[in-house]
């Protein structure tokens, strides 16, 4: 798989840049992510940029001298005498940093941050997939030293950004805020070019491919390479094979509209929760998936009252997640593609805008909860996608592709718990409007909620 070619701006650079100016050496930055959101670029450009100058000791390809090297920090001058010859580079007393790219894959690097971190001659930066999994850690003291930010892959406005175009979002948010109609017109465009972002996705060579080569069946080539390493990755950890077959599985199990991930349904009953607890955990963990839990008490503190095990998964990154719908079929069979690019995307697809408003409001910092509750018959469940809470109420949102002037669900919520709701929205795909309590929201703004 190529490298990519440019190096986009990202939001976190921002918070790097605030780490080195505010805590001075005293910790080391743990950036943790997906395979293939971008670490070793940002921290790369960021060391570049920011320091006199850098190592950078890529654990996925470092020499057998080089994981050698920290069997023993007894004698420190020699430790950093070693490394700059090894690569190199003279390093500079406060003015370098040293990269740990990969670190989960030499624990003993990790561990040696603690006192690499009070020695206070350098900075250092780790970057890390998978890095909580317990194979990584065991047998190793976990530096409190360290300073975590999470890496996820490009949101709407770095994709917009890395198209030349630092306009709109500024635009759209202060839209949002005012609450103003954009025109039907305005709004047809703004959607067909978000509905781009939610093909090629947020993955860095994604679209450095898209904006070389213009070219979707390349970009869907991309994908599928990336999701091989995701499920390649999780066998490693899980040999039985469950832990990609639950992410193979995700499209499928959101299409069934159920009101959970029915693992059984994936990969049967064999299996003991306490096995599943753990799968799920490392999935979670590896930052490929998000997961939307159950919220048994809507209100605040729904971190205290979900149900961990009643959950729904959603692939981190929407554009994987086209690609993930339709792996077993050519690039020509995925209809999402077709569908989407011509504004005709069945209702029995809305599971991708679904996906696509779980990425954004992950992203965006938020945790994910639902709700379910039975209708007046009890033969179905009303369900609210997400629930967030704000300052001490909760805002429940409902999203659709399609029907928007049905939302039974939303309004039988609001007549629930109407005490408890700040404000209530319906995310969909037409312009930007308010209707009693509801605020219609155009589903490329959900970005701001």
């Amino acid at each position: 798989m190529k490298e990519e070619k440019r190096v986009f701006e990202r939001k976190l650079y921002a918070r790097m840049l605030r780490w080195k100016e505010t805590d001075q050496g005293t910790t080391a930055l743990l950036i943790e992510g997906a395979r293939r959101v971008g670490k070793s670029t940002l921290v790369s450009a960021f060391a570049r940029r920011e320091y006199d100058t850098h190592i950078l000791i890529d654990f996925s390809k470092a020499s057998r001298e080089v994981f050698a090297l920290f069997n023993d920090l007894s004698d420190l001058d020699y430790f950093f005498l070693r490394l700059q010859l090894l690569y190199g580079t003279s390093l500079q007393e406060r003015k370098s940093v040293i990269i740990f790219d990969e670190v989960q894959l030499h624990p003993l690097a990790r561990q040696a941050i603690k006192h690499l971190v009070a020695d206070h001659r350098y900075d250092y930066i780790e970057t890390g997939s998978l890095i909580s999994i317990k194979k990584h850690v065991e047998n190793i003291l976990i530096p409190s030293e360290e300073h975590k930010l999470h890496l996820y892959p490009m949101d709407y406005e770095e994709f917009r950004w890395a198209l030349g175009d630092k306009v709109t979002i500024p635009l759209l948010r202060s839209v949002f805020e005012r609450a103003t109609s954009l025109g039907d017109d305005t709004n047809r465009k703004l959607l067909r070019d978000f509905r781009l972002y939610m093909l090629v996705g947020g993955m860095p060579q994604a679209v450095d491919t898209y904006i070389e080569k213009n070219d979707l069946e390349a970009v869907d080539r991309i994908k599928r390479a990336i999701i091989q390493l995701y499920e390649d990755d999780f066998r490693k950890v899980d040999p039985s094979g469950r832990a990609a077959m639950l992410f193979d599985a995700i499209p499928a199990e959101l299409n069934k509209k159920a009101s959970r991930y029915q693992v059984s349904s994936v990969i049967g009953d064999g299996a003991s929760d306490a096995t599943i607890d753990q799968l799920i955990a490392e999935m979670k963990d590896s930052m490929t998936i998000h997961i939307a839990y159950h919220a048994n008490d809507p209100g605040m503190g729904m971190s205290m009252n979900m149900d961990i095990g009643r959950y729904k998964m959603y692939v981190a990154d929407t554009g994987l997640f086209v690609t993930l719908a339709f792996k077993d079929k050519a690039f020509t069979e995925n209809v999402i593609y077709r569908k989407l690019l011509s504004d005709k995307l069945d209702a029995n697809l809305g599971y991708l805008y679904e996906n696509m408003v779980a990425q954004m409001l992950r992203t965006a910092g938020n945790n994910l909860f639902y709700y379910t509750f039975p209708t007046e018959s009890g033969k179905h469940n009303y369900e609210i996608d997400f629930l967030l809470a704000r300052e001490n109420k909760i805002c429940p949102i409902e999203v659709k592709s399609s029907g928007y002037k049905r939302h039974a669900s939303l309004d039988a919520f609001s007549a629930k718990f109407s005490r408890r709701i700040s404000r209530q929205y319906l995310v969909y795909t037409k312009d930007l409007r308010r209707e009693g309590q509801t605020m219609y929201l155009p589903v490329y703004m959900a970005q701001f909620l």
